[in-house]
């Protein structure tokens, strides 16, 4: 005889990981980057996220952009499971009602494969970060995988779990 199993649907997890990136971009040119910016900019990093960031290095030079091969670029922190969790109820629930003249995501920004992607203007809106006290302003851009990689399904899921979609896509 089989024993049936039951599963609840608030323990399983429906996403697979969320990443959290941000690009240090023309902050980079600015003096004593390394020594006062950057570590400003992971330390607010990883109080919005609760996890320390890991530093993306640029894998060539580009002369244009005034970059160095081996030089950070950008911070990227991997959310899964609780933290996960966590960070989208509080993106949902209490960062974007605080941006001015939300209306709900674009249903646009989710891609074939379901992956949601949005992105802050500035780390203020987030609750933990006292913008008198802040000394650098960068932009975070957000991407919510799901582990199913179904574009309708995914759309279906993010209303579910409380994300502001809009209606439909013009």
């Amino acid at each position: 005889m089989k024993k049936e199993t039951k599963t609840n649907k608030h323990t399983q997890t429906v996403l697979a990981k969320l990443v959290v990136n941000s690009g240090v971009g023309k902050l980079r040119n600015q003096a004593q980057f390394d020594d006062k910016i950057l570590p400003e900019i992971e330390k607010e990093l990883s109080i919005i996220t609760g996890q320390k960031p890991a530093e993306r290095k640029a894998k060539k030079s580009i002369s244009t952009f005034k970059i160095r091969e081996g030089e950070v670029v950008g911070l990227q922190v991997t959310l899964r499971k609780q933290r996960m969790n966590d960070f989208l109820s509080k993106v949902v629930n209490v960062v974007l009602p605080r941006v001015k003249d939300f209306r709900g995501l674009e249903i646009s920004n989710v891609d074939h494969d379901g992956n949601l992607n949005f992105g802050f203007r500035e780390q203020t809106v987030f609750p933990e970060i006292n913008p008198e006290k802040s000394r650098v302003s960068f932009g975070i851009q957000v991407t919510v995988v799901p582990k199913e990689k179904d574009r309708e399904a995914a759309i279906a899921l993010y209303r579910s779990l409380g994300v502001p979609l809009k209606n439909s896509e013009k």
